[in-house]
């Protein structure tokens, strides 16, 4: 089981972290990084997930910096709740936020890996991209359909990455997924059919199980490659 720690960001900021260990040696780091409905029940499945494949897992609670202890689920109260706070987040300022948990864990193991959902897998690109200039430099990152990731595209990767999205996704196009696939071959990216926004999250009505376990494979596939 996992427990509740406090950070600090570079500015001052406290925030709630959410970390589990493996029962034995830990082979790397894994900053786990959430949707916008806080670190809830489905955030600290992900971290105890991880921990139970031998890595090291940790959930900053982005939310904290202007509403500590948000943790929402998925009903209307709670989706109405998230779509407003959604604008106060700022991508810059939660990359921040995210230095000081992968700083926290960095040296258990091999490396240290980013990974998340939706706004969290937008951060885990923008952590392979700007990562480095804010104070923490990803062994690898993995996205879970990444929204957004179509207007950073361009931005150049300093680790490998592995994408993931949903091919029937209401919110991430085509387009965007093409963008990141032209604009770096490289990168491994995977579109899953029947599969739409969130198809990763059990939790949620959108959830599809066959997708979400060839998704999880590889991402533990990629976490061993790069990370033990």
């Amino acid at each position: 089981m996992g427990n509740w720690i406090k950070l600090t960001s570079s500015d001052g900021k406290e925030l709630s972290a959410y970390l589990a260990k493996p029962a034995a040696r830990a082979k790397g780091g894994v900053v786990v990084i959430q949707e916008i409905f806080g670190v809830n029940r489905s955030i600290r499945a992900v971290v105890e997930w991880l921990a139970g494949e031998g890595y090291t897992a940790i959930a900053p609670a982005l939310f904290d910096r202007f509403e500590p202890g948000i943790e929402l689920g998925y009903d209307d109260a709670g989706m109405q709740k998230a779509f407003s706070l959604y604008p106060r987040l700022s991508p810059d300022i939660s990359l921040k936020d995210i230095a000081p948990a992968f700083n926290h864990i960095q040296g258990e193991g091999k490396g240290t890996a980013v990974l998340g959902f939706c706004y969290g897998g937008l951060m885990s690109w923008l952590s392979a991209t700007r990562g480095p200039a804010n104070g923490f430099h990803p062994t690898c990152t993995v996205g879970y359909y990444a929204g957004g990731i179509g207007t950073v595209a361009a931005e150049a990767p300093s680790c490998p990455v592995q994408l993931h999205f949903g091919k029937s996704d209401e919110h991430i196009g085509s387009d965007q997924v093409e963008a990141v696939r032209l604009a770096h071959p490289d990168v491994e990216i995977y579109t899953y059919e029947n599969a739409g926004h969130a198809f990763a999250n059990p939790d949620r009505p959108s959830y599809v199980p066959e997708p979400t376990k060839i998704a999880n494979e590889r991402a533990i596939e990629f976490l061993k490659k790069y990370l033990g």
